[in-house]
C-alpha cells in the first residue's frame, strides 16, 4: 500500500477512503494510529539500512494514517 502511495496517489486516495468507512463501522479509535505508525517504522528499520527507504515508508504510511484519521472522524458523524 506505501509503494502504490507513489505509484497510483489517486487511486489510493480512493482505496483508503473506502478502508477508513470500514473503519468506522469497526469502531476502531484513530488515537491507535499513531503507535501502530511507529511500531511498523520500527520493524522496517530493522529490515534495512538505507535511510531514504525507511523515510519514503514513513512518509506514505503517515499520509495513509491522516487520510484514515480524516475518514474516519468525518465518516463517524455522518
Amino acid at each position: 500500500m506505501t509503494l502504490d502511495m507513489y505509484k497510483e496517489p489517486k487511486r489510493m486516495v480512493e482505496d483508503i477512503s473506502a478502508l477508513g468507512l470500514r473503519h468506522v463501522g469497526y469502531g476502531i479509535p484513530t488515537d491507535l494510529f499513531g503507535p501502530f505508525v511507529t511500531a511498523c517504522v520500527q520493524v522496517i528499520r530493522t529490515l534495512t539500512d538505507d535511510d531514504k527507504a525507511e523515510d519514503a515508508f514513513r512518509w506514505s504510511l503517515n499520509l495513509i494514517s491522516r487520510i484514515l484519521t480524516r475518514v474516519i472522524n468525518e465518516g463517524s458523524t455522518i
